[in-house]
């Protein structure tokens, strides 16, 4: 397994998606960082369990890997079916089972791990921008600092869910072999996740969060059940 997801790794050429998440991690932090005067007098602790500085840094983190995700997923899956370039892995002494869960963990793999490094760079940043910015730290992170533990074990967990999440837009894919359908599902699942109405939201939703992972797992299911003696279409 680990054979083929390096081989997926080259295959697709990941160092241009390295460069995107980095270009979206330095977007994403210049956005809070320019608006934070804005949004630190915006009262939603009781709402979302942390300030609006950290709210935004976590919506707009999601919002970009939960896309690249899907997007991902859609040039080394979808496409691969689309333009029969499917055919020829398949034809290899390997499980077809394997090929598209290396594909996936090479996707989820990278994308959790750009998340996290994500929320922490622009969290660290806006730490250290912090005095010159006047922002409270307080505002920026759960007790101001970053020593909690609770802390990282939220932000791992978060992360972890959110790229998960996205794997509902794989399913619909397939179904109807299109890469621009996972891109349009992405998009609904990216509003229903991180989206609100008023006062009332999703966000932070544990049961909701947990119903999506169930349903993403579902859908990773019937992606590669039967797959073996399934011809490629």
């Amino acid at each position: 397994m680990w054979k083929l997801m390096k081989l997926e790794w080259k295959k697709n050429n990941m160092k241009k998606f390295v460069v995107k998440a980095a270009i979206v991690t330095a977007i994403i932090f210049l956005m809070v960082l320019a608006t934070s005067g804005e949004l630190e007098d915006i009262e939603t602790v009781e709402t979302y369990g942390k300030s609006m500085i950290g709210a935004a840094v976590d919506m707009f983190a999601n919002m970009a890997f939960m896309l690249l995700t899907a997007v991902m997923l859609a040039s080394a899956i979808v496409s691969s079916y689309k333009d029969k370039t499917m055919d020829l892995m398949f034809s290899y002494p390997i499980r077809r089972q394997k090929i598209l869960l290396s594909k996936m963990l090479v996707v989820w793999i990278f994308n959790f791990s750009g998340l996290v490094l994500c929320k922490l760079i622009v969290y660290g940043g806006l730490v250290l921008a912090s005095p010159l910015a006047h922002i409270p730290q307080a505002l920026i992170l759960p007790g101001g600092d970053v020593e909690g533990l609770s802390f990282y074990l939220e932000l791992l967990a978060n992360s972890a869910i959110m790229v998960s999440i996205s794997y509902t837009t794989l399913f619909v894919g397939l179904r109807m072999k299109s890469s621009k359908a996972s891109i349009v599902a992405a998009c609904i699942v990216m509003l229903l996740t991180q989206g609100n109405i008023g006062s009332y939201t999703l966000i932070y939703n544990i049961p909701f969060y947990m119903g999506m992972v169930a349903l993403s797992a579902v859908s990773v299911f019937l992606c590669v059940h039967g797959v073996e003696t399934r011809d490629v279409v």
